[in-house]
């Protein structure tokens, strides 16, 4: 299945349960909620847990598009395209864009 198709899925399965028009202060604090889930299972080495707080996060992000009436789309191109050219190196595992060494 493609990611497209699953955004779209993800939609409609919002729109049917009112979620689209709900209140994006809870979204954003769901958005947290999820977050921390990922970092719990992150800690316990639990894969499944990681695989599925990602998927969550992902949910919530592309719910809390459509309440904003942004297209998640659109957000992720903007995001990728401000990353692709980005030059830096690692440093302790971590990203370093070459403008902040």
């Amino acid at each position: 299945m493609s990611l497209e198709y699953t955004v779209e899925k993800i939609k409609d399965w919002a729109i049917d349960r009112g979620i689209h028009i709900a209140n994006s202060t809870a979204q954003i604090n769901k958005l947290f909620e999820e977050g921390g889930e990922i970092a719990k299972a992150f800690n316990k080495h639990n894969i499944n847990g990681i695989k599925d707080g990602i998927g969550d996060v992902v949910v919530v992000l592309v719910v809390l598009s459509l309440q904003l009436n942004i297209d998640f789309t659109d957000c992720v191109n903007l995001a990728y395209n401000e990353i692709k050219d980005r030059r830096g190196k690692m440093i302790n595992g971590v990203f370093v864009k070459e403008g902040d060494l």
